[in-house]
């Protein structure tokens, strides 16, 4: 009976912890934001025609910030405040944005990211225009945005507007600055050899400057993110309340056993 009971009490706490299992990167990851990065400028560098005028993108910890709180508002549509930029970012004068999402838990970046750039078989660059929607990666390959932050979010109650919206789902949001998708414009230009129309070193196709690629740190937050009116209490109370409380079953239980082994409870 005390083995019986004992494999219970493990059986209960590694179930009940398996329903926070789910582990998405958050927007300080270093891996994450590399992979996002990456993936970006894979891109960039390939684009047919070449471009001519295509800058390298890096990381922008105030996008990222964006990203994330609008992540947290679990709707599958574009950010309404990017309208009024001062509310998305502190400095950049315009920011785009891409989304993506899925009912499966398991997030991969190049993934997401892939799907916006196969829109790439849906533009006629020679027409400028979508046989479908092609929007995603045309910002995605937009030749003058050089800084893009992302995040990943787990909205345990759906993602709103979707097929999936009544169950657990994940969203995922890139924002750019500066924005793409302006005046029904080309994303780059081809004429010329690569990179002949940008200042800095070309490195794999992409105009690199150390001043376009500086980091800076924002001590900013946008004042329509979820998380300022719950205070963070429902993070608290997954990653430190919930996992303290059963710890804490846990030792009252083998107390309980320890100092009086012939205590049971019956139905």
């Amino acid at each position: 009976m005390e083995s019986v009971v004992e494999m219970l009490l493990w059986a209960w706490i590694i179930l009940d912890l398996g329903v926070c299992s789910v582990s998405l990167p958050e927007i300080t990851d270093g891996k994450f934001i590399d992979e996002c990065v990456r993936e970006h400028n894979r891109a960039r560098s390939s684009v047919s025609p070449p471009a001519s005028d295509m800058l390298y993108m890096t990381w922008d910890e105030g996008l990222a910030i964006t990203a994330r709180a609008w992540a947290r508002h679990c709707v599958f549509e574009h950010n309404g405040y990017l309208k009024d930029v001062r509310r998305v970012h502190p400095t950049f004068s315009s920011v785009g944005e891409n989304i993506w999402t899925s009912s499966s838990p398991h997030f991969d970046v190049s993934r997401a990211i892939k799907g916006w750039v196969d829109e790439k078989q849906d533009y006629d660059y020679n027409r400028n225009i979508c046989t479908n929607v092609c929007g995603h990666y045309t910002q995605v390959v937009w030749a003058s945005s050089f800084k893009v932050g992302c995040a990943v979010q787990l909205c345990t109650n759906g993602v709103k507007y979707t097929s999936f919206a009544d169950k657990e789902g994940v969203l995922f949001v890139c924002n750019y600055a500066t924005a793409g998708n302006v005046n029904g414009g080309r994303p780059y230009e081809y004429e010329g050899a690569v990179c002949s129309k940008c200042k800095g070193t070309c490195v794999e196709n992409l105009c690199r400057s150390q001043e376009r690629d500086s980091q800076k740190s924002y001590n900013w937050t946008p004042d329509w993110d979820p998380a300022l009116a719950t205070g963070g209490s429902n993070y608290v109370t997954v990653l430190v309340v919930r996992p303290i409380a059963l710890i804490f079953t846990f030792i009252t239980a083998y107390a309980v056993h320890h100092f009086y082994p012939d205590v049971f409870c019956y139905e």
